[in-house]
């Protein structure tokens, strides 16, 4: 650890921009979002040549972190793994998560793994098996998790949870399923609300948008709006459906509370979100692509995960 106790956090990929907000809130105490407790000390750049938002960003993001921040630059995540405490795992591409966890989890340090957990759901059951193997405590969210106010969408005075709504972006990248790029984000907004227990997905496609509804146990309905190619569909929302009450959350989106979240999680070293909810968001997710493949039909999420092997 570092003086006065902040533990030392390496990146794993330097390729997406959330490096840059990261260390910004972690390393520079004036930073009015400044979150204490841990600086961002070590990179290992990654970085995908078929991905032009990753091939194209990589070199400058990694000259910026140790420019500015003075970010040693390691070759090897297992060089990088040996100086640091913790490690967050950045890589905007999911497919190569799984191989960078091979190569960290057994130092056995707790690692945050930024969406998506991984490329497909085969592959994240994969890495929930590998983190149990090594013993190693992991996490993986959206920041939309933690945005503020979505505690009080469920809270006194809704009444029994009905449903709730979500929408976001969802631009498309062909070499993940569908929402796995940055549907994810809605997709968890959603599931922040209703929590596991999804028991069938339909989805209806159209090149600007896609509608995922979810059927929960019990008869809770969960939509999730993907927006493409338009002004709105940068924007963000959830909506809680309660037995007594409708509530909407509408604020602004920041990095600060998932922060808060990841540095209290390398302390305690205990998860904040169990890999039962993650597989099953990215089940959610899988499903989803394979109701469009059959035109709109419901599908099964037990059947979705039995075909990739369970966990």
């Amino acid at each position: 650890m570092l003086k006065g106790g902040d533990i030392r956090i390496g990146l794993v990929g330097l390729d997406t921009p959330h490096c840059l907000y990261f260390i910004k809130i972690l390393n520079d105490p004036a930073n009015s979002e400044y979150v204490p407790g841990g600086k961002i000390v070590a990179g290992f750049k990654g970085g995908s040549p078929d991905i032009p938002e990753s091939i194209s960003h990589v070199d400058e993001y990694t000259r910026q972190l140790s420019a500015n921040y003075h970010v040693k630059i390691y070759d090897s995540m297992e060089a990088l793994a040996t100086h640091v405490d913790a490690i967050m795992i950045e890589s905007i591409d999911g497919r190569p998560h799984l191989e960078e966890a091979k190569h960290i989890f057994p130092f056995g340090k707790p690692v945050f793994i930024d969406k998506p957990l991984a490329g497909s759901l085969h592959d994240a059951i994969e890495i929930v098996r590998l983190g149990r193997h090594y013993a190693v405590p992991f996490f993986s969210a959206s920041s939309l998790r933690y945005r503020p106010g979505m505690a009080e969408l469920k809270g006194a005075g809704l009444g029994e949870l009905r449903g709730a709504f979500s929408y976001g972006p969802a631009p498309l990248e062909p070499h993940h399923p569908d929402l796995y790029w940055y549907g994810i984000h809605a997709v968890e907004g959603l599931y922040t609300v209703m929590g596991t227990g999804c028991q069938t997905v339909t989805r209806t496609h159209t090149e600007d948008s896609d509608v995922v509804t979810g059927v929960w146990a019990g008869g809770r309905v969960g939509t999730v709006r993907g927006m493409r190619n338009g002004i709105g569909s940068r924007q963000y929302g959830v909506i809680a459906f309660g037995a007594n009450q409708v509530r909407q959350d509408l604020q602004a989106q920041t990095y600060r509370p998932l922060l808060v979240e990841i540095i209290k999680f390398f302390q305690t070293k205990v998860s904040p979100v169990s890999p039962t909810e993650t597989i099953e968001i990215l089940a959610f997710m899988e499903a989803a692509d394979e109701s469009k493949r059959r035109g709109g039909a419901p599908v099964s999420l037990a059947d979705v995960l039995k075909a990739n092997g369970n966990f």
